[in-house]
């Protein structure tokens, strides 16, 4: 039997400890007694980019903003499907998720980071999107994908909640530009968070995804909330 491998561990700010652990040819990142993603799971993490971009297809020069890197594979979904003149900022907090892409994981990471279309910004999502310092001109973005908790209850940090409550949905619904689309992952449904986002403004399509990408595994939810 292969004994888990603690390769590396990171305090997120005002919140709790991550712990990056490699199992045979598997990785995983642990808060707690939960795992917040593994290798083994990441079909709703790529649902997350390729059913957003496809929301947005028929936009010339897409601006995308990803939350959270975590193990990449959201960004490199959303680069398969996004054209050469596209834009794409990742705002990550954790400047080890970072360290152990482009070490542990570097083969996972495959050079995404290093993509010309992207720009890696190491700060909270929720300051990116209050600036809008990031989007092409400030113009706003076509996409914003948020994957930084394990739901709007937040779990990895309290600071999380800014962005569920209404105040950051509202926030994000301005960093929008027309058609665009807030697109938000989570480990189970919320009933209450699909009425605020309506509340907000948004048209909402909330889907449910499998947490692997043959189709099996738990169920995760994606809120794709529209202007």
């Amino acid at each position: 039997m292969i004994a888990r491998e603690l390769l590396g561990t990171a305090i997120v700010p005002d919140g709790e400890d991550l712990r990056l652990y490699r199992h045979d040819r598997d990785f995983m990142i642990v808060v707690g007694h939960n795992e917040l993603m593994s290798t083994r799971q990441n079909g709703s993490e790529i649902a997350l980019a390729t059913q957003s971009i496809a929301r947005i297809a028929k936009t010339e020069r897409q601006a995308v903003l990803i939350g959270g890197y975590g193990m990449g594979f959201t960004l490199r979904a959303a680069l398969e499907k996004l054209p050469a003149d596209a834009h794409v900022t990742v705002a990550e907090l954790v400047p080890e998720i970072i360290q152990w892409a482009r070490g542990p994981m570097k083969e996972l990471e495959a050079g995404c980071l290093d993509d010309p279309r992207v720009r890696l910004v190491m700060t909270d999502v929720a300051d990116v999107i209050s600036a809008n310092a990031f989007s092409v001109g400030g113009t706003g973005y076509d996409a914003i994908l948020l994957d930084v908790d394990n739901g709007p209850d937040g779990l990895v940090r309290e600071g999380n909640g800014r962005l569920y409550k209404m105040r950051g949905l509202r926030m994000a619904k301005d960093a929008l530009r027309p058609g665009g689309v807030l697109a938000i992952w989570s480990a189970a449904r919320d009933p209450n968070f699909t009425q605020r986002l309506k509340a907000a403004g948004f048209n909402v399509d909330e889907v449910e995804v499998r947490a692997r990408s043959n189709g099996k595994g738990a169920k995760h939810v994606i809120w794709f909330a529209t202007v």
